[in-house]
């Protein structure tokens, strides 16, 4: 794992409400409250990495793998996000923290949206990135789709970077050998029955009826060439949340960790921008 610019990570694992979750925390070197990290589906916290480099030094920043991807292993029934989002808010307090920003990556986003709902006093601000509304949305592209069915993705890097073009578009459809590297550099455990599990969570769940009660500042980030999430989605979320801002960046799915040094920045300005 890279160390990023405000100190090493040291991953450790934590027994939080009967579950085994892996857990990493970069101290900042600031005052304010943490950002919490929500990856996409299939994904380890590692994924995010190059990301994290690029996130201001003063922000404390914790990362955790999902039930049943990376590290924690996966839980013996299915979730839904509600459950989820009450699981991620006890990790939080068990790190000794009251109050976070979160960011959700993909289906992260789904999670951070929820959490921003079911607990706005523990929620500040709120990043969203290539993200939707769950199972209300404009779908991406099929031949994406399908592909996203599969966790080989994940656990075969070389099959990921073949796809990449056709599944993450943006950078990617250039620069297949960078998405080799990030697979090949992350930690890829996890087990089917957790992937199953992710996906059955975001096929009944929505955020539409709860968007416009979220009333902390969010900022809504998506690409113009996303074949998983298409741009509709993020101006749809932005519409209807009452502080809601978006921006519209050039690029796909995974611009995030391909071109960190443009997001980075923006994500650490609006979390540090004065409410």
């Amino acid at each position: 794992m890279s160390h990023g610019p405000g100190g090493p990570e040291h991953p450790r694992d934590l027994q939080v409400w009967g579950h085994r979750i892996r857990v990493s925390v970069r101290a900042g070197t600031g005052s304010g409250p943490p950002l919490l990290m929500c990856c996409g589906i299939g994904a380890g916290l590692d994924v995010l990495d190059p990301l994290v480099a690029e996130l201001d030094p003063t922000l404390t920043v914790i990362r955790f793998d999902v039930p049943g991807v990376g590290d924690s292993p996966a839980p013996l029934l299915p979730y839904a996000f509600p459950q989820l989002a009450t699981l991620v808010l006890r990790l939080v307090r068990r790190l000794g923290h009251d109050r976070v920003d979160v960011l959700g990556f993909s289906w992260g986003g789904a999670l951070a949206q929820q959490l921003a709902f079911q607990a706005p006093r523990r929620v500040r601000r709120v990043v969203l990135l290539s993200t939707g509304t769950g199972a209300l949305m404009v779908p991406g592209h099929p031949s994406a789709l399908s592909r996203m069915l599969s966790p080989r993705r994940f656990r075969d890097p070389e099959y990921a970077a073949s796809v990449s073009a056709l599944l993450y578009g943006g950078t990617a459809r250039t620069r297949a050998d960078d998405v080799l590297e990030l697979f090949r550099g992350s930690h890829l455990g996890g087990s089917r029955r957790g992937y199953v599990y992710q996906l059955l969570a975001g096929s009944v769940w929505t955020s539409l009826p709860f968007l416009p009660l979220v009333r902390q500042p969010v900022l809504v980030m998506t690409g113009d060439d996303d074949p998983i999430i298409p741009e509709v989605n993020g101006h749809v979320i932005a519409r209807l949340l009452p502080r809601g801002r978006l921006h519209v960046f050039r690029g796909g799915h995974v611009e995030g960790v391909l071109r960190p040094e443009v997001l980075g920045p923006l994500v650490s300005d609006f979390l540090l921008a004065r409410d």
